[in-house]
């Protein structure tokens, strides 16, 4: 192991490189580090520790760190929630492994805690199917940014997809011939997700309605299936709408129609997963369709099968009554 004589701040655009090259990660959780890191760089910053170096970060340091961000407050002017400040101290953990896997001298990795998460920090926020049709219904379909909107909700509803996946399809991916000959049936189609694993989704045919009477209002040939018609500097050149621009529409119908969460697309995620669960879905087939690597990640939904075993228990179950 070797002392290096680079700031923390300078190896970061290497360590993203790496992540990316290396690592093989996708370019969303390269971006997803680079944002998660651009807070501990303006933390060194404003504490005059722009020239540290990675073999002077200490026990102390990480403990600043940490309470910097038990009171950092989110855009709603909240403290960030556990689960938040777990994902900056995990791209901050990554890093500690790129210095230890490039024989820099560091703070070990394991040295950062997380913060304890209860299990009301852990219960996932979702809507019911009554509130996901409210939701739905927002958007002003006389307009054509208002079907574009209607389509986005109905194909993260419909298929589960990430934001960053549902902002990477593109028309050509739809044989739009073929499904308005088979009458808009069920569609399917095989993505590559997070960490490039491949899965197939399903789009229902009332999300496949709504995206035909979309695109029919089309007269571009760009790519991309979801579009920006306000283009500004966030977009990119083929107007391809961003996952930011995504979670705003999201956002935006959540608060028109009343919600009583700040709904987000991850949120819609949690919907569909729920919703599969509620219906008699097992775990196993819902972490496939979710591309949830580990069994594990997808037991966060154990809120809607430990109900139904509750409820049956209490039906079935004589000593129960």
């Amino acid at each position: 192991m070797v002392k290096s004589n680079v700031s923390i701040i300078k190896h970061i655009p290497v360590f993203l490189e790496y992540c990316e090259v290396e690592k093989g990660l996708s370019q969303v959780s390269t971006k997803n580090y680079h944002n998660f890191l651009k807070l501990f760089t303006n933390w060194l910053k404003l504490n005059d520790l722009s020239d540290l170096k990675p073999h002077e970060l200490s026990d102390k340091h990480i403990w600043d760190y940490r309470l910097y961000l038990s009171h950092k407050k989110d855009y709603k002017g909240t403290c960030l929630k556990k689960t938040s400040q777990s994902y900056y101290l995990r791209s901050l953990r990554a890093l500690m492994t790129y210095f230890s896997d490039k024989d820099i001298t560091s703070l070990p990795a394991e040295k950062i805690k997380l913060p304890k998460l209860t299990e009301r920090d852990k219960k996932i926020k979702f809507l019911s199917y009554s509130q996901i049709e409210k939701l739905l219904e927002m958007p002003d379909i006389n307009r054509v940014s208002g079907l574009r909107d209607r389509a986005i909700m109905e194909t993260l509803f419909s298929t589960g997809l990430r934001v960053s996946e549902s902002t990477s399809l593109n028309v050509k991916q739809f044989n739009l011939k073929d499904i308005e000959k088979n009458n808009e049936n069920e569609y399917e189609l095989s993505i590559a997700g997070k960490g490039g694993s491949v899965r197939t989704i399903y789009f229902s045919s009332r999300c496949l309605s709504w995206i035909l009477k979309y695109l029919k209002t089309r007269k571009d040939m760009l790519p991309p299936l979801f579009i920006n018609y306000r283009k500004n500097d966030d977009e990119r050149d083929d107007h391809r709408l961003t996952s930011r621009s995504i979670e705003s529409i999201v956002r935006k119908y959540t608060a028109m129609a009343g919600l009583p969460i700040d709904a987000t697309p991850h949120t819609l995620r949690h919907s569909y997963a729920t919703d599969l669960l509620s219906h008699g879905a097992d775990l196993r087939s819902v972490q496939e369709l979710l591309g949830h690597k580990d069994i594990g990640t997808t037991q966060i939904y154990t809120h809607v099968t430990n109900t139904q075993l509750k409820n049956i228990h209490r039906k079935f179950h004589s000593g129960s009554k």
